[in-house]
């Protein structure tokens, strides 16, 4: 979701959605708790920290799912502390 709401038109869509086929990425379906978890972040974390809605759907997709989310900015997601975030570096 957040890499695609940076593309700009179909062909980098594309190429998005080819680059994470080809290394094996699952797209993990949006379920209803993921959706009302995503919304209430959004509440309480979106003027705070600036977080969009991509953000916040993949930040309940790891809690729900209890997955460790790897990001190289954990800005947007440090007010939340029942989500598990590995900081990757350049």
């Amino acid at each position: 979701m957040e890499l695609l709401q940076g593309t700009r038109d179909k062909r980098e869509a594309k190429n998005v959605r080819d680059f994470l086929a080809d290394l094996a990425f699952r797209m993990l379906p949006l379920t209803e708790n993921i959706g009302h978890r995503a919304a209430i972040y959004m509440e309480e974390y979106g003027l705070k920290v600036g977080m969009c809605m991509a953000d916040a759907l993949v930040a309940a997709t790891a809690v729900e799912l209890r997955l460790t989310l790897c990001t190289g900015d954990r800005k947007h997601y440090k007010p939340i502390s029942e989500l598990a975030v590995k900081l990757l570096r350049a």
